[in-house]
């Protein structure tokens, strides 16, 4: 695990990771699987409205890959941005927001969809002006099976994804900036299916705490 460290909080992050280009060509590769992602973009949009108990009135997608969920949240009628450094297009209806101009709005909700663990610099997050905050990324069990299942992880991409987090970092992670868990699942792997009998996909809603944040 030389290539790796391991931080107070138990998430993993690549040491010196090396440039890796998210360009138009490595949205577009995820076309192949639209009907896919047609789905997991419903599904998505029901579990979120289910754990907060409402219909947010906007929302924004960091990384939004081929829009998919955008479209789910739009049609629903909701107000719906996002940021992606990809070039792919926005699905009509829905606005484009700048990376570096995402903490310029309140949004009723911050969503990353496998895009959180390929962000070089996490420190971002204690900046951001959100009454929630959505994600699914990949769940890592580094803790429970060890380096050797780590090493062979299907999810494990060098430069790509650089940090990995099981449910226990991730919860410490977001406490950490403000943030209370206020449910989490293994819903996607009804979806994207796991190759073993560990849950593939960490699925969870955080909601800001209305005290002082922690300090941060």
């Amino acid at each position: 695990m030389k290539e790796y460290n391991i931080d107070n909080l138990g998430v993993i992050h690549q040491i010196d990771p090396k440039e890796f280009s998210y360009d138009k060509k490595y949205i577009e590769e995820y076309d192949e699987f639209k009907v896919l992602t047609d789905k997991m973009g419903h599904l998505r949009l029901g579990y979120l409205i289910g754990a907060i108990g409402k219909t947010p009135g906007n929302l924004i997608d960091f990384g939004y890959g081929n829009g998919s969920f955008l479209e789910a949240t739009r049609d629903f009628g909701i107000k719906s941005f996002g940021t992606d450094i990809s070039g792919y297009k926005i699905p009509d209806r829905c606005t484009f927001v700048e990376s570096e101009r995402i903490y310029n709005e309140h949004y009723d909700v911050f969503c990353f969809f496998d895009s959180l663990e390929h962000v070089k610099d996490l420190g971002f997050i204690k900046n951001l002006k959100t009454d929630y905050i959505y994600i699914s990324l990949p769940w890592c069990h580094y803790h429970k099976m060890g380096e050797e299942w780590f090493m062979n992880w299907k999810h494990r991409k060098p430069n790509e994804h650089l940090h990995h987090f099981d449910k226990d970092s991730l919860v410490g992670f977001f406490n950490s900036h403000g943030y209370a868990l206020i449910g989490h699942s293994n819903i996607e792997d009804v979806i994207r299916k796991p190759v073993d009998d560990l849950p593939n996909i960490l699925t969870a809603i955080f909601k800001k705490n209305k005290e002082k944040n922690n300090g941060i």
